[in-house]
């Protein structure tokens, strides 16, 4: 039986959306702003397809401009780089987001760094990495990690000398983590596999963040009682009776017997990535013409 109150992040994320949308608002009746967004898909992954789709229909009801520029399979790295250098120059885009998967012609670090910084509501450029990691306050984060955050400090109210544990080390995910929980003042831990005695190095944890990509690896035995699990995890595997279903990196039904909290698979991390790409597109539409950013 669930005793963990479920961190509904479905619900969470609505609520960032509305703030954003009366940031965009206010952004319009004071300064004339209306931050727009691009975001370029190459190819036909229909995964991609939808998740784009769903980004531009987000972008809009938040009352900002969405711009989408598909470009087909067989486009050559020069001309992606040609399209993000067109938007890099761009004053009516504020933000930039290049979906990936990429076609495996074009070298995704090459685009990636083509961005410029200041418009890359992804977070994925080395310069915006190095803010981050020195915490430089205009620093543009990575939409999962921050979602974490943002999640973990409506729980907690102050994450000040909580012990967090991360498990998994990813550019996307692991890393930004550690360094948005250390400036909140968490003592933390990167842990990864090929840390000694996982499941110890977990219980000792306040807070885990579970992000490693394999299904269920983390055991409810190796959550603290009371701890909070945010689990970033999403990975589709068979059922016994046949189709597939959902499951995010820790085990459920059996974490929840011992955490206070948990964010469950789906309907936790999972909406707050696009709620917090607009987020961060209202940030880097402020920062660009140097205007305060609005409470969000």
């Amino acid at each position: 039986m669930t005793k963990a109150a479920i961190i509904d992040g479905k619900a969470f994320a609505a609520g960032v959306r509305e703030r954003v949308g009366k940031a965009v608002q206010e952004l319009k009746d004071k300064h004339g702003i209306t931050p727009g967004l691009a975001v370029v898909l190459v190819g036909e992954d229909p995964a991609s397809q939808v998740y784009v789709r769903n980004k531009g229909k987000q972008t809009l009801e938040a009352g900002m401009e969405s711009l989408e520029f598909k470009m087909p399979e067989t486009t050559t790295q020069e001309d992606l780089l040609a399209k993000v250098h067109e938007l890099n120059a761009d004053p009516k885009v504020n933000g930039i987001l290049v979906q990936l998967p990429l076609p495996k012609q074009i070298d995704e670090s090459a685009v990636l760094a083509a961005i410029n910084p200041d418009k890359d509501v992804d977070g994925f450029h080395v310069v915006n990495v190095g803010r981050l990691n020195t915490g430089s306050g205009d620093a543009l984060v990575p939409c999962t990690p921050l979602g974490c955050l943002l999640m973990l400090r409506d729980h907690f109210g102050d994450l000040s000398g909580k012990n967090a544990v991360v498990v998994g080390r990813s550019n996307i995910v692991g890393k930004p983590m550690f360094n948005l929980l250390l400036q909140d003042s968490c003592t933390v831990t990167v842990a990864h596999s090929r840390t000694k005695d996982l499941p110890a190095v977990v219980r000792e944890a306040d807070i885990v963040v579970a992000a490693v990509g394999r299904p269920e690896m983390v055991k409810g035995d190796w959550i603290k009682p009371g701890a909070v699990v945010i689990d970033v995890g999403i990975n589709r595997i068979e059922k016994p009776e046949g189709g597939t279903r959902l499951v995010g990196d820790v085990e459920f039904a059996s974490a929840a017997e011992n955490a206070s909290a948990i964010t469950p698979v789906p309907g936790g991390v999972g909406p707050m990535t696009i709620a917090c790409l607009l987020r961060n597109t209202v940030t880097a539409a402020c920062n660009q013409h140097g205007v305060d950013t609005p409470e969000m």
